[in-house]
C-alpha cells in the first residue's frame, strides 16, 4: 500500500468535511433497501457513518466500473484510495479531497482500533475493489473466486454488526459469514451477463477449460450444471446463515439480516425456474407493496427467533 497520501487532484474538486446529505443521497439512489435499512434499523448514533460507509464504496465501485477507463487509471485511482485509508488511520491532516473522499475521512476519523468491525469492513471492501480492478478482462480461478466472496462476506457481516446492535453480543463461529457468502454467490449469478459484457467473468477458469466452453455459453450443459451447484450452495449457506442470525440478540440486526437474505432468495427461485440458464434481469422487491411484504415476513422471522427474548430493549435502544 502506498505510504504517500498526497496525489494530484484538480483544485475545483477539493473538499473538507463531508456533507452527510451527500452520503444519504448516494445510498438512496443506489439501493432503496439499504437506504431504509440504515434509516430505520441502524443504531441512532451510527446512522451518518452507515450512510458514509455504503456511499463511499458505492462511489469507488462506480468509478472503477467506468467503461472507457483504462487499467492504469483504475490502478492509480485505487492506489489513491488505499493511501487515503492508511493516512486516515495514521491521523494525517489531509486536503484536496473530493466530496466522496471526504465521506471516508469522516467515517474513519474516530476509528483508531485495530480490531473494530468498521476496520474489517473497510479493509475487506478495499480488497474487493482491488480484485475487481485487477481481474477485469481476464479469467479467474476457483481459489480467487472463493477469496473474493470471503472478503465481501466478511465486509458485509462485520458492517452489519458494527452499525446495528453493536452493544449486543453476536456469535463468533464458522456460520457467521454464511448468509453474506450466499448473497454474494447469488449476486454474481444474477449479474453474470451484465458483468461479462463489462469484462468481469464470474465463472472459474478451470471449469471453462475442463469442458471447452466460453464465458458466454450459459445455455450449455456444463455451464447450467455449474449454476445449479452454485444455487444449491447458496441455499445451504442461507439456511445455515439463518440459524446464525436467529441467535443474534439484537432484533434490529436480525431483521436486517433476514431482509437481506429474502432479497436474494427470490433470485435463486427465478434461476431455478429458468432451468439454471442465466438471463439479463431478475425481479426484485422494488415496489412499495413488495417491500412491505418482504419487511413483514422478515420481521416475523426475526421476532420468533431464539434470540428474540431481548427484543423489547434491543429494538428501542438506538
Amino acid at each position: 500500500m502506498p505510504s504517500d497520501p498526497v496525489l494530484t487532484i484538480p483544485p475545483d474538486q477539493g473538499g473538507g468535511t463531508s456533507d452527510s446529505s451527500l452520503a444519504a443521497a448516494i445510498t438512496r439512489a443506489a439501493s432503496k433497501q439499504t437506504y431504509y435499512t440504515v434509516r430505520f434499523l441502524v443504531d441512532r448514533d451510527r446512522v451518518p457513518d452507515a450512510y458514509r460507509a455504503y456511499a463511499y464504496f458505492r462511489w469507488v465501485d462506480d468509478w472503477l466500473d467506468q467503461v472507457d477507463l483504462d487499467k492504469a487509471l483504475r490502478v492509480d485511482f485505487l492506489s489513491r484510495q488505499q493511501a487515503l485509508v492508511a493516512a486516515c488511520y495514521r491521523g494525517d491532516v489531509l486536503g484536496h479531497l473530493t466530496p466522496e473522499e471526504g465521506l471516508l475521512v469522516d467515517l474513519l476519523r474516530g476509528d483508531h482500533s485495530q480490531s473494530t468491525g468498521l476496520r474489517a469492513y473497510v479493509s475487506n471492501m478495499m480488497d474487493v475493489m482491488a480484485f475487481d480492478t485487477e481481474r477485469r478482462g481476464r479469467l479467474i480461478s476457483q481459489d480467487e473466486l472463493t477469496a473474493y466472496t470471503r472478503n465481501l462476506a466478511t465486509a458485509v457481516t462485520e458492517a452489519l454488526h458494527h452499525f446495528i446492535g453493536h452493544r449486543c453480543k453476536s456469535p463468533h463461529c464458522k456460520a457467521r459469514y454464511l448468509a453474506a457468502t450466499a448473497a454474494h454467490i447469488t449476486h454474481m449469478l444474477r449479474d453474470t451477463l451484465e458483468d461479462t459484457q463489462a469484462g468481469y467473468f464470474n465463472i472459474p477458469r478451470e471449469l471453462l477449460e475442463l469442458h471447452g466452453i466460453d464465458v458466454g455459453d450459459v445455455e450449455s450443459d456444463p455451464y447450467r450444471m455449474w449454476v445449479k451447484n452454485r444455487v444449491r450452495l447458496a441455499r445451504l449457506s442461507f439456511e445455515t446463515g439463518k440459524s446464525y442470525l436467529s441467535r443474534v440478540k439484537n432484533l434490529r440486526c436480525r431483521l436486517a439480516g433476514f431482509a437481506y437474505i429474502a432479497r436474494f432468495e427470490g433470485v435463486l427461485d427465478a434461476i431455478q425456474e429458468d432451468g439454471y440458464i442465466l438471463r439479463a434481469g431478475y425481479p426484485e422487491a422494488k415496489s412499495l407493496g413488495a417491500g412491505v411484504r418482504l419487511f413483514c415476513s422478515s420481521f416475523a422471522r426475526a421476532l420468533t427467533s431464539p434470540g428474540s427474548g431481548e427484543w423489547s430493549s434491543t429494538l428501542t435502544a438506538r
